[in-house]
């Protein structure tokens, strides 16, 4: 019986460990509400809150071993919040990064975040063989990675009551004194564009 016991008690045990493993692994990314953030605007009833992930343990939390900042993409997370009456689309949605003495850096799609080579060198070596030529190695680009396009934004509507979150990047260094320069959001049914919004991100 005792056996039994001590068996059944480690196949519990094994089977939390794997099943917190699990949760931790797969657990979403899930931001706060737009309301919650410092740093966001309200233009006729939808909320935008920004946020810059230039930190270490920031970038841990949305993408995992990846620190698309250290290969030169700033993701900036955008939260929205829709207590507006109607519908409104994205389909023409510009975001821009726009630094101090107001330099504008377009976003780079983060389809096309995959294919930076931002930091990634070939590494020349000598061949063992005396006549051989120099041997070149290519490293894997580390911004070749499907959760670049998992966080990204995608939404293109957002109805009445409802929220979407996403991350937009932009090839630059953060600074202080800089903010987000969001326009080309309309309304559904009349198609009339809202006014720009512009987000201090300090």
């Amino acid at each position: 019986m005792k056996k039994m016991n001590r068996g059944k008690c480690l196949l519990l045990c094994l089977s939390i460990a794997v099943g917190f493993g699990a949760d931790k692994k797969d657990a979403p990314f899930r931001p706060e509400p737009a309301d919650k953030f410092e740093t966001k605007q309200t233009i006729e009833g939808l909320t935008i809150a920004v946020q810059p992930f230039d930190d270490p343990e920031e970038a841990k939390t949305a993408f995992g071993k990846l620190n698309p900042y250290e290969h030169g993409v700033l993701p900036v997370l955008v939260v929205m919040k829709n207590n507006g009456k109607g519908t409104v689309r994205f389909d023409r949605i510009e975001v821009k990064y726009v630094a101090p003495r107001g330099r504008k850096v377009e976003s780079t799609p983060a389809a096309d975040v995959l294919y930076l080579k931002a930091g990634v060198r070939p590494k020349v070596s000598n061949s063992p063989i005396p006549t051989g030529g120099p041997r070149i190695k290519i490293s894997k680009n580390p911004l070749k990675n499907d959760v670049i396009i998992e966080r990204g934004f995608s939404a293109k509507m957002l109805p009445p009551g409802d929220a979407a979150h996403g991350f937009f990047y932009f090839q630059t260094g953060h600074s202080r004194g800089t903010s987000v320069y969001i326009s080309g959001i309309t309304e559904a049914a009349s198609g009339k564009q809202f006014f720009f919004f512009e987000i201090p991100l300090d």
